[in-house]
């Protein structure tokens, strides 16, 4: 098949900006063909670009014999440009259908396609994953992703606003965030690197300059667990606020939730409602149960916990049961918490470390940080770690270490709940687990 050029072709309008309003007026619209019906003499064609859909009506009556062959040599996918005058249709999506005076293909697409684009027929999530690039034109995936480009324009919106400045932190590093079981190695020259779990150490270390800072960044984790709510790469929502206690930063955490809430819910109506899903917006101040508290709670469901062991899957799922809406669980066993979480001063055996939690799903995890430097290392070798691996961490908290706190946000699990979407990989474009690494 022959492509044409775009030539000196320029769009003048997106599809939701073709209505009544432009009876008569010459267009040139540019996408690609979602869908085609042939009426015998009459065809349609439904193009789609970034902002929806708009139709393309051909009869061979008002079309020239090079359109018209055009028209149907058209398939799925088909990259176009179309150039027609507007006529009010009161049965055509927007009020309005295009009349081409001229096609050009820029791009053909080869039949058939590995799914259906419209979403009509449905496929297995790895069948998809395979032909991510065509699974993404689905009207629930474009909704999807601009609901979390939304979750990331509220996010910095927000946090600007509180006087937090926007950093970016290396991803190859020397030694563990956290300790070495979930690093991915990297051969870096003639040395042996990781790729960072966590921008953790330094963005402690840059409230020495900054006070406020945030990152949002990929972080990567060798996590074997293969589960709707695990990959092994993903996008982190860090802070780290100098002068600031846990409770300090739980308030920012709880704020910023009802802000994105708010600011989704409001700007993204039409993909909440392809998607049939409603957001539920956080009330201030959000409850705080003890992990004392929420053990009591488990036993009294018939959920066994030990003091001291960490939630598994189920006990979570229970948790949603009992609270369907956010809250913190605070006082965490210190044993269960990073090395750079602060003890509590008056009982060691617990911390002042903190996650967030809707329903089931943990959004958010942080806490008052150590910033005493005897202590760090303590806590260090507590952990089985070498302080000498952590030595350009450690050697910062000579330099005026001021009290501080932060918490880190999952973005895929964010908008998991924003959307209502079950499995995380849907919420990635390309997402990486332990089985997959394509495309």
């Amino acid at each position: 098949m022959e492509i044409d050029k775009l030539g000196s072709w320029r769009r003048t309008h997106y599809s939701n900006q073709i209505g009544p309003q432009l009876d008569g007026k010459e267009v040139i619209v540019l996408g690609w063909v979602r869908d085609i019906r042939d009426l015998g003499g009459i065809r349609f064609i439904v193009l789609q670009d970034k902002e929806g859909t708009v139709q393309i009506t051909i009869a061979q009556s008002q079309v020239d014999k090079e359109t018209l062959g055009k028209a149907i040599s058209l398939q799925r996918q088909y990259c176009i440009g179309v150039k027609g005058a507007v006529k009010e249709m009161d049965k055509a999506p927007g009020g309005a259908e295009i009349i081409p005076s001229e096609i050009r293909i820029l791009g053909a697409a080869k039949q058939p396609l590995p799914i259906d684009i419209t979403g009509k027929t449905s496929a297995d999530i790895d069948v998809r994953l395979d032909a991510r690039v065509i699974d993404l034109r689905r009207d629930e995936n474009q909704a999807t992703f601009r609901i979390r480009h939304t979750t990331l324009e509220a996010t910095r919106d927000f946090l600007l606003k509180k006087g937090f400045v926007e950093v970016n932190t290396p991803k190859i590093i020397s030694s563990a965030t956290e300790g070495g079981a979930e690093l991915f190695p990297v051969a870096y020259f003639e040395r042996e690197a990781f790729l960072a779990q966590s921008p953790q150490l330094y963005k402690e270390q840059l409230v020495i300059n900054f006070e406020k800072v945030f990152e949002i960044g990929p972080v990567f984790r060798a996590e074997k667990s293969h589960t709707r709510r695990h990959v092994t790469e993903f996008v982190s929502i860090d802070i780290e606020e100098a002068f600031a206690t846990a409770e300090d930063v739980m308030k920012v955490a709880e704020e910023l939730m009802q802000y994105v809430c708010k600011f989704v819910k409001d700007k993204c109506q039409k993909e909440l409602k392809i998607l049939k899903h409603e957001i539920e917006e956080p009330k201030i101040p959000v409850r705080r149960f003890t992990y004392d508290k929420i053990l009591d709670e488990l036993a009294e469901e018939d959920v066994k916990i030990s003091w001291g062991e960490d939630l598994p899957t189920p006990a979570y799922r229970t948790l949603g049961q009992l609270h369907p809406y956010f809250y913190f669980i605070v006082d965490w066993p210190t044993s269960l918490k990073p090395f750079y979480i602060k003890p509590h001063d008056d009982k060691p055996e617990t911390s002042e470390g903190f996650d967030l939690m809707w329903h089931w799903i943990e959004i958010a995890s942080g806490g008052t940080r150590v910033h005493d430097k005897d202590l760090l290392v303590r806590r260090l070798e507590e952990k089985g770690l070498s302080p000498e691996s952590f030595k350009y961490h450690v050697q910062t908290f000579d330099y005026g270490m001021p009290p501080h706190a932060g918490w880190a946000i999952g973005l895929e699990r964010l908008v998991m709940m924003l959307t209502g979407i079950k499995n995380i990989r849907e919420v990635i474009l390309f997402p990486r687990d332990r089985f997959r690494l394509t495309p």
